[in-house]
């Protein structure tokens, strides 16, 4: 615990200094982009679809009566805006973790290097098509688990706990890879990967709780207007890419600092 707490004040004073702060721009302007073209091209033919299908198969009666013994049958009126909600918030967080892991990533890796591990040799284990692949193989069986969780939203705190454990396992999937890919060697990333597995957890998982902020901003955009939806889909990516951030941080000084403990206790490791 005492490594874990050290990389999150290490990250947390990194967090604020300007290049730093500089680095959510870029993602920050490329989710922005891609995802104000969708929502102004698809949002109002999505709420259309949506509403015929609950239509269709009787949803509104059965979403109502889980919100009347959830305490929120004033919310039922909003029932298809929340549904939308529910499928455009994993794709949100998603492409905000991508672009961050792409954009953003292998400059915190350079920062953290030079300013904190100058000594550490860079052995270049890994690149970036093979952070693309791990993150394409996380997402699918993310969102695989996260369609079979969703029933668990009957069950609130239930089902934060659940997802919250889901994001903590694809964002220490991708982050892991990409904070060991400049210094670590191949060898050196299994095996940090297999001794750290619960540490990296913990971290991923505690900064999904924190990714749940956005979560409600999102949802207060749903119940208030659809009109808000696009200004809180803009807020709640910027939080996501300052959560993304941080936890990019707090990942690489945990993981380069376990790096160098490994090197001294084993410096013939290739």
């Amino acid at each position: 615990m005492g490594a874990i707490a050290r990389a999150w004040g290490r990250a947390f004073r990194s967090q604020f200094s300007g290049k730093i702060m500089l680095l959510s721009l870029l993602p920050l302007l490329l989710s922005v982009a891609l995802w104000f073209g969708l929502l102004y091209t698809f949002m109002q033919p999505l709420l259309d679809w949506l509403h015929g299908m609950f239509a269709e198969y009787g949803a509104f009666g059965i979403s109502g009566s889980v919100l009347a013994f959830l305490g929120l049958a004033a919310l039922k009126a909003m029932v298809v805006p929340l549904a939308a909600m529910l499928l455009l918030l994993p794709l949100m967080i998603i492409t905000s973790l991508v672009f961050m892991g792409v954009v953003a990533m292998p400059s915190i890796a350079r920062h953290v290097g030079q300013r904190q591990f100058p000594t550490l040799e860079r052995k270049e284990g890994g690149n970036m098509i093979g952070s693309l692949l791990v993150s394409v193989f996380a997402i699918l069986v993310f969102a695989v688990l996260w369609l079979v969780s969703l029933p668990l939203l009957a069950f609130p705190p239930l089902a934060l706990v659940v997802q919250a454990l889901l994001w903590g396992w694809l964002t220490a999937k991708v982050m892991s890879y990409d904070a060991l890919a400049a210094h670590a060697s191949l060898e050196e990333r299994h095996a940090l990967l297999r001794r750290h597995r619960g540490a990296l957890l913990a971290i991923g998982t505690l900064s999904g709780f924190a990714g749940a902020l956005p979560g409600i901003a999102w949802v207060g955009g749903a119940v208030a207007s659809v009109v808000l939806f696009p200004v809180l889909a803009v807020l709640s990516i910027w939080l996501y890419i300052v959560i993304f951030i941080f936890t990019g941080l707090w990942f690489q000084y945990y993981c380069l600092e376990a790096l160098a403990r490994l090197r001294e206790e084993a410096p013939a490791l290739p």
